[in-house]
């Protein structure tokens, strides 16, 4: 099980996100939102919170669930079943920085541009409730 989502900064006048890429077995540089493992005795919102920052830079903190993927894949020649919980985050501080080795890079995208640069459909999917989410985590507006 994994563990991730969507770290937003919504202090300047464009809410913006901070999107990782890494090379795809092909090679190909894609764009995804930070994620990874559970660590023993870690729930889900905080291994999003600490892979958001291992991966980014930045430190956040879990506004709101914003949705589960499952995928199969193969890995030398086994089947994987591989379950991701992603979080709506919001950014409390820290520098972007690539230096987890398994980040190539990473950067600030403006919100309504992150549905074009994020490489996988499911992920693109999970943007539809962004909206909806702050609404809820910020009645005031």
């Amino acid at each position: 099980m994994s563990a991730g989502g969507l770290v937003l900064d919504r202090r300047g006048a464009t809410p913006r996100a901070a999107l990782i890429a890494r090379h795809n077995r092909r090679g190909r540089l894609v764009w995804s939102l930070p994620k990874g493992h559970l660590e023993a005795g870690e729930t889900a919102e905080d291994a999003a919170v600490r892979e958001v920052e291992e991966e980014t830079g930045i430190r956040a903190r879990v506004l709101a669930p914003l949705g589960t993927i499952d995928f199969w894949f193969v890995a030398e020649t086994r089947r994987v079943h591989k379950t991701v919980h992603h979080f709506l985050l919001e950014a409390q501080g820290g520098e972007l920085s690539d230096a987890d080795v398994e980040v190539v890079e990473v950067a600030w995208v403006p919100l309504e541009e992150v549905g074009e640069r994020l490489a996988y459909a499911d992920e693109r999917r999970l943007l539809d409730r962004v909206d909806e989410l702050l609404a809820e985590a910020d009645p005031a507006g």
